[in-house]
C-alpha cells in the first residue's frame, strides 16, 4: 500500500442480496434491435449499479403487443431466419413476414437471445424473458404498480 492512499475494493453481488423487479415493455411500433437491446441489458443486469457479469442480477421482463412491431425497409420480405434439423438436406428457410404471422413471439426471442451471453447464465437469463403477442398476460401480480410503457417512454430503461 502507497503511503497516505487508501484502496477500494471492487464488489461482488452476492445471490442473496438480489432482489429481481418485474418490467413491462410494450412493444408497439418498437423497432426489433432497439427493443432487444433494451431487453438484453435488463435481462443481463447492466442497468442496476450492483452489476456482476457472473451472477443473475437481472430482472424479469415482460413483452406486450410483439405482434405490433415496426420494421425498416423491406425487412417483412427480404429478411430471412435459418433453421438446421442436423441432418442432410434439413435446412429450414423462413421469412421474417412469415415467422410474423406465424409466431411473432419467437421473433423478439431470437433476437434477444442472440444479444445474451452464449453460456449458461445467458440461458437462464433468457428464461425470464416472458412475450405475448397481444395486450393480455398472465403476470398481473408481479407487476405491482408497474404500468405498460408507450413507445416513447420506454425508451429508457425503468428503475
Amino acid at each position: 500500500m502507497v503511503a497516505g492512499i487508501k484502496l477500494k475494493k471492487s464488489y461482488v453481488a452476492k445471490p442473496a442480496e438480489i432482489n429481481p423487479l418485474w418490467h413491462l415493455v410494450d412493444a408497439n411500433q418498437m423497432t426489433v434491435g432497439r427493443l432487444a437491446t433494451r431487453i438484453a441489458t435488463i435481462l443481463q443486469g447492466k442497468h442496476h449499479p450492483m452489476y456482476t457479469p457472473t451472477i443473475m442480477t437481472g430482472d424479469f421482463v415482460v413483452v406486450i403487443n410483439a405482434a405490433k412491431m415496426a420494421f425498416t425497409g423491406k425487412k417483412l420480405t427480404q429478411k430471412t431466419f435459418h433453421f438446421h434439423s442436423g441432418y442432410p438436406g434439413g435446412m429450414r428457410e423462413i421469412t421474417l413476414g412469415a415467422m410474423m404471422q406465424r409466431n411473432p413471439a419467437r421473433v423478439v426471442e431470437l433476437a434477444v437471445r442472440r444479444m445474451l451471453p452464449k453460456t449458461t447464465l445467458g440461458g437462464r437469463m433468457l428464461k425470464r424473458l416472458k412475450i405475448y403477442a397481444t395486450e393480455d398476460h398472465p403476470h398481473q401480480a408481479q407487476m405491482k404498480g408497474f404500468g405498460a410503457l408507450s413507445p416513447k417512454e420506454s425508451r429508457g430503461v425503468t428503475p
